[in-house]
């Protein structure tokens, strides 16, 4: 028996093999993909003017995983720190995320654009983790329209000219813990050493008090609908509230507002951490920040970065390093610390 192979009819099977792969198209290699765990606040303005961007100078496909930071954070926890590769976190967030041994160490020389950004907002959490890439200050919305005074200090929060009209973050967001120190001052006591003093005063809240607001959505419904006429919130929240009431007015209060960094990091069990750095130094870039900057979606943290007072006035970013250095910070460490008997206390005193 003979076989008819390779080796009897060698041109034949080459004449045969060029005839089958010309009938077939050819195949097109995918395109590396980055997978990014971030808000879903301001998401057509990110694929505007981040990711669409970066996909197409670095040719690859970015896919998002959205949701708030505790939910976010604790998918990742959940999957052994696989299936996302970059991760946005809120101050407080990051550092659980690193007590929980989340993040890779970054390598600096991969992100030469760390140079360009604000002294603060290099290591925020130590030179091995991510950068702050933007930042958002905490103060005071109020309808003019509604407040016959104007509001100038946290403690203007607590006058019973505000009766029925007023709501405050919930505890477990990124700038809910604020009105605990603000509570711990107007008590004149330390958060950490009297807490029973700084619940007290904040009970004296609770008939001002309509409902706290998980997301800035909800407290800017609350304006347009006229529920509330004044609330603590976020920088980046302004110009939502703005659109929904014409006399909206910030204010920094006078014993100062307070700033809270967004960071990004790289998952630690990712495989495109080489992608993952590239996106992070494109993030700092100048032309990215001015970008998104101008756009109203976050403030800057790049120094080579100019905007008019005009368009900070009418975007309501935080900008400029004497802004950012009168802010204060919060105490995340002791926040997280103690978290569990905050919420407790919190739910149990403020909200029943």
């Amino acid at each position: 028996m003979k076989i008819i192979g390779k080796f009897k009819f060698p041109g034949l099977i080459l004449l045969m093999t060029v005839l089958i792969f010309a009938g077939t198209p050819a195949v097109e290699a995918e395109a590396d993909q980055l997978v990014i765990s971030t808000w879903g606040f301001g998401e057509d303005l990110l694929w505007e003017h981040v990711f669409t961007p970066f996909e197409e100078e670095f040719d690859v496909e970015i896919v998002l995983e959205v949701g708030n930071n505790a939910d976010r954070l604790q998918r990742v926890i959940m999957r052994g720190g696989t299936e996302v590769d970059i991760i946005y976190l809120a101050e407080s967030y990051a550092l659980e995320a690193i007590a929980q041994d989340v993040f890779a160490e970054i390598d600096r020389s991969l992100i030469p654009n760390l140079d360009q950004i604000y002294d603060i907002a290099v290591a925020p959490h130590g030179e091995q983790f991510g950068p702050a890439y933007t930042l958002t200050s905490y103060g005071i919305v109020y309808d003019s329209n509604a407040v016959d005074e104007p509001i100038t200090s946290w403690a203007d929060l607590w006058d019973s000219r505000f009766e029925n009209n007023l709501s405050i973050p919930e505890f477990d967001t990124t700038s809910g813990p604020a009105i605990l120190f603000e509570a711990a001052d107007l008590a004149g006591v330390d958060y950490g050493d009297d807490l029973d003093a700084v619940f007290a005063k904040l009970q004296e809240l609770k008939p001002n008090l309509v409902t706290t607001y998980p997301r800035s959505s909800e407290l800017a419904n609350m304006f347009a609908q006229g529920e509330v006429i004044v609330g603590p919130t976020q920088s980046f929240a302004f110009d939502q509230i703005k659109a929904a009431v014409e006399g909206a007015v910030w204010v920094y209060p006078e014993e100062g507002g307070y700033v809270n960094f967004n960071t990004v990091n790289i998952v630690k069990n990712s495989d495109q951490k080489e992608l993952a750095h590239q996106f992070i130094n494109f993030l700092l870039r100048e032309d990215v920040q001015q970008s998104f900057s101008e756009s109203g979606l976050d403030s800057p943290v790049n120094v080579n970065v100019e905007l008019t007072e005009e368009q900070v006035e009418e975007l309501g970013v935080v900008y400029g390093l004497d802004l950012i250095e009168s802010l204060k910070t919060m105490d995340w460490d002791w926040v997280n610390d103690n978290k569990q008997e905050l919420l407790r206390r919190w739910d149990r005193e403020l909200l029943n």
